[in-house]
């Protein structure tokens, strides 16, 4: 037990720190802007140290602090585990990354506060073992980064965002509360794992997952509640790195802490995929056409976002948990490199003529792909893999087909078609050897993918169809790019097909911008 309390000091020094930086705000190039730098390091340290004690000892609760079933506790298991890894390290990382943007600021000690409070906030959501503490963690994180968006609060595009996302948090938390509340009231406790042992299919307990699923959906930015996350540029760079790697997270997470509970609604986790799949469809449209790095970033995670809902529909929740870990370690990087990417890209020695593939290359790469596929999973033991777990694979497969018609097209040159068919072979060999290490890591925490009925094989049916033929348009697409109907379709892509018009009528934000130009 004494290992478990240890890993709840993760989140308390952080807060901790943010606090520090409220009551005795540093002067530029004081020391003491370090201190969350700092503590998000030690909550690093914890976090491993923890896990080297507990490794051999399974998922743990700590003690309540509190009343009547209701308080603080630590869950100590693979998913908390993970996620507290995945969220001090980036953190720290970030924090590091922030202090020395921020430099000369005026609001950097409050800048830094508020990024101390949100990183010890999430860590007490995801070492949450009791509902009350998952709720406060879920609100502290909102209200930090909400804070945090605002730096720059008399810029006109931070307040419209501002806006939105305050009502997505409001509704988000609404959501998680009312499902706490159901939660108590079904089963008498708000301890997580007791209410993940005796979850039923009652009404109570089925609203209290429809309730978290609405708050999951909320707070990863779906389509058409997605328009605040497009629009947060107007703050600083480490706020976008640590809002797309890691808060914007909390909504699978959420998913996969309570597993157990979504599997035995199968209408939900239809939804699941239906919502899903059609935010992940049309952000890895739409970021294809955006000419800014950090907007095509925004609508690449909304649709990574849709993909990891789309899993945990299809009940591939271990899966799902190793999606926010890639996701989250990719998004940081790539939004604390953007400031050089233009540069990078620019100094690139223009290439020669591109390799365009035609119909036959494409119909040919995704024969390959789809052999490559087959003969990998069979090594991996196709008998052993759920039919969702190749479903996600063949999903994959569809990338590995688009990669290996661009080294198939007439005018490729050697070493590219070599490449492509490198990289295609090791994508799919690392996908299998990730996804097989994923469930065994979690196995005993979180279910396994149930075994599909008929409305099971539909949605594993309809989901791949779906993304076969988005990435069969994609490889095709250069072949009909310069066509007059494809230019005014990429208008309507490139402005998300209208659908942030739903929420801004929704603020009234029309309206008020209007008032303000007249």
């Amino acid at each position: 037990m004494s290992s478990v309390i240890l890993f709840g000091l993760a989140p308390l020094i952080l807060l901790a720190a943010g606090g520090l930086m409220f009551a005795r705000p540093p002067a530029r190039g004081g020391q003491s802007l370090r201190a969350v730098e700092s503590a998000a390091l030690a909550a690093l340290t914890v976090c491993v140290v923890g896990a080297a004690i507990v490794i051999g000892q399974g998922p743990q609760t700590s003690a309540l602090l509190g009343l009547a079933e209701l308080g603080f506790s630590i869950r100590l298991d693979a998913v908390s585990l993970t996620m507290a890894l995945l969220v001090s390290f980036i953190g720290w990382v970030v924090s590091r990354y922030a202090r020395t943007y921020m430099d000369g600021e005026k609001t950097q000690a409050a800048f830094m506060g508020w990024f101390g409070v949100a990183l010890g906030s999430v860590l007490l959501l995801v070492t949450a073992g009791n509902i009350v503490q998952l709720i406060v963690g879920w609100i502290g994180a909102g209200v930090a980064v909400q804070r945090l968006l605002l730096t720059y609060a008399t810029r006109t595009g931070a307040q419209l965002a501002g806006r939105k996302k305050a009502m997505v948090n409001k509704g988000s938390n609404g959501a998680l509360v009312l499902a706490g509340v159901m939660l108590y009231a079904a089963a008498g406790t708000g301890d997580i794992a007791t209410l993940l042992a005796e979850a039923e299919t009652t009404w109570m307990w089925t609203f209290a997952a429809i309730f978290l699923a609405i708050s999951a959906m909320l707070a990863s930015a779906q389509v058409p509640f997605h328009g605040w996350l497009t629009e947060v540029m107007e703050a600083p760079t480490p706020v976008s790195a640590l809002l797309h790697a890691g808060v914007v997270n909390a909504g699978g997470f959420l998913l996969i802490r309570f597993a157990d509970l979504i599997l035995l609604n199968p209408v939900l986790l239809s939804a699941l995929v239906f919502l899903g799949g059609a935010s992940a469809l049309i952000g890895s449209i739409v970021m294809l056409t955006q000419p800014a790095i950090k907007t095509a970033l925004a609508w690449s995670t909304i649709a990574q976002m849709g993909f990891m809902i789309l899993q945990c529909g299809l009940g591939l929740f271990a899966l799902a948990l190793l999606h926010i870990v890639a996701h989250s370690l990719y998004k940081a990087h790539a939004f604390l490199s953007s400031g050089g990417a233009v540069g990078a890209v620019a100094a690139i020695p223009r290439p020669g003529p591109v390799a365009v593939p035609n119909g036959r290359a494409v119909l040919r790469a995704f024969g390959i792909a789809v052999v490559i596929f087959a003969a990998i999973a069979t090594l991996f033991g196709l008998g052993g893999k759920s039919p969702q777990a190749l479903a996600m694979g063949a999903v994959l497969v569809f990338g590995v087909a688009y990669m290996l018609a661009q080294g198939l097209a007439d005018t490729a040159p050697k070493t590219l078609t070599r490449r492509m068919a490198i990289a295609s072979l090791a994508t799919t060999i690392g996908y299998f050897t990730l996804q097989t290490l994923a469930v065994w890591i979690t196995a005993g925490t979180l279910p396994p993918a149930p075994i599909p009925g008929a409305l099971g094989w539909f949605l594993i049916g309809i989901t791949v169809i779906s993304f076969g033929l988005l990435a069969m348009a994609q490889a095709c697409f250069p072949l009909w790019v310069h066509h007059p109907a494809a230019q005014g379709l990429r208008v309507h892509i490139s402005n998300g097909f209208y659908l942030n018009a739903v929420l801004d009528r929704m603020i009234g934000s029309w309206s008020k911008s209007d008032a303000k130009g007249a």
